[in-house]
């Protein structure tokens, strides 16, 4: 048995990692159905420590980022109550919903100032998935532009209406 000893690491200085995204989508006016052909993420995280882990982790994250692009739709009434209050309303996404995500990781360059080396990794496929989808879709549509999520079927078929589609 271990005996218990006290301990602190404060780092006010942080670390982040960084990578690109890009994506191919078919996207068909009609219905405003987007397919993902293909989603590649590409992310430097440090030292890798947990390969297995690192992968569900980014791959979870991506799920979550395109999910809220597509799916989550934060809808309020008059008073303020939210529209989704259960899982009945509110679309939760899935790995099965996004089959076509490829992500590669990287650790050439650790962190110097965390004492693994190690960078966030989550957070890399939550945050440009909504500009990513977006511009794949606005370039599918030759120039149309949002500025608002969920990119639901009913949004990118208006889109198409308004390019002429």
């Amino acid at each position: 048995e271990v005996p218990p000893a006290p301990g602190q690491f404060d780092n006010h200085t942080h670390t982040y990692s960084y990578g690109a995204h890009a994506a191919h989508v078919a996207v068909d006016p009609g219905t405003g159905h987007v397919e993902i052909v293909d989603y590649v993420s590409a992310e430097d995280v440090g030292r890798i420590v947990n390969p297995m882990a690192l992968r569900g982790q980014v791959l979870g994250a991506l799920v979550q980022g395109l999910g809220g692009v597509f799916l989550e739709n934060l809808a309020y009434d008059d008073q303020g109550q939210l529209l989704a209050g259960s899982f009945a309303d509110y679309l939760l996404p899935t790995i099965t919903d996004f089959p076509n995500l490829r992500s590669f990781t990287t650790g050439n360059y650790p962190a110097t100032i965390s004492p693994l080396g190690a960078k966030g990794a989550g957070e890399g496929g939550c945050i440009p998935s909504g500009g990513i989808m977006a511009n794949a879709i606005a370039d599918a549509l030759a120039g149309a532009r949002t500025n608002h999520l969920p990119l639901s079927p009913e949004v990118v078929w208006s889109f198409a209406n308004r390019m002429g589609g």
